[in-house]
């Protein structure tokens, strides 16, 4: 018998909270060190001289820090009848759905985890408690999705010492 039911919508989440976090405070950095830049004159106090390669040289530090602020709110995670699709801060990862055993996203967590077959986790960073709702949505279309795309495990015979 054909299951008529619809295919579970395809996922896709990023940090809401902490990309606006990491854009005002990286603002803020690269802003403030323009500031420093700009004021700090091209003068000689007999211990330390400043010139203008030393305010050009705070503003690019500035730029650098930014973009390293910025770089914090880089994780995002799609999923579809492919498989997953995970970038964290430093890597990417893309799973097919028979390498995933479940979705986890316990109370105490800050972010959902994937727990893979091989026994190993993997922190999905773009799926974060501080986001509430979505975040509840992101994990539970992972869920259907893996729910509906999962070939089953085979089954095992049981151990010696199982009862």
């Amino acid at each position: 018998m054909p299951d008529d039911s619809p295919a579970p919508a395809p996922v896709s989440a990023v940090p809401r909270r902490m990309r606006l976090i990491c854009a005002v405070t990286a603002a803020v950095v690269v802003l403030a060190m323009v500031v420093v830049g700009v004021l700090l004159t091209s003068s000689s106090t007999g211990v330390v001289s400043f010139h203008t390669s030393d305010q050009v040289a705070m503003i690019v530090l500035g730029l650098v820090l930014g973009a390293g602020i910025l770089a914090l709110g880089r994780p995002r995670v799609d999923a579809d009848a492919a498989g997953v699709r995970v970038r964290n801060i430093l890597g990417s990862h893309q799973l097919g759905w028979d390498l995933i055993r479940s979705v986890r996203f316990d109370r105490s967590s800050a972010w959902a985890t994937l727990l893979l077959a091989n026994g190993d986790e993997l922190a999905v960073l773009a799926v974060q408690a501080a986001d509430k709702e979505r975040a509840v949505a992101a994990v539970e279309g992972l869920r259907e999705l893996l729910a509906t795309y999962r070939t089953p495990e085979p089954r095992r015979p049981p151990l010696l010492y199982d009862n």
